[in-house]
């Protein structure tokens, strides 16, 4: 009797999942909640950018003023960091939309 009731459970199940389609609608879905996420991860990018950017300058001021002579090498650095972060989301941005 208890095999019976499984049986009959496991063949409702896979009708019901046979009855659903091939799941276009679930990746419909799934597509547009993934790209809803890329308008603010943008803008939070951009966002990490401009603090980098800020701290970099002050970083690089300090070195400045204080004569250290690989001044460029610190600026070019965080420059590259900011620059990175900008296009990175950019170019992902316009990858995946």
């Amino acid at each position: 009797m208890q095999k019976l009731f499984f049986l009959s459970t496991f063949l409702l199940a896979a009708t019901a999942m046979y009855a659903q389609g091939n799941g276009q609608a679930g990746i419909t879905e799934a597509t547009n909640m993934v790209t809803s996420y890329f308008d603010p991860g943008t803008k939070l990018i951009y966002a990490i950018g401009a603090v980098v950017g800020l701290i970099g300058g002050v970083k690089v001021y300090g070195k400045f003023s204080s004569g250290d002579p690989d001044t460029s090498k610190t600026a070019a650095s965080w420059f590259g960091a900011c620059i990175f972060l900008i296009v990175a989301a950019t170019i992902l941005r316009s990858f995946f939309l």
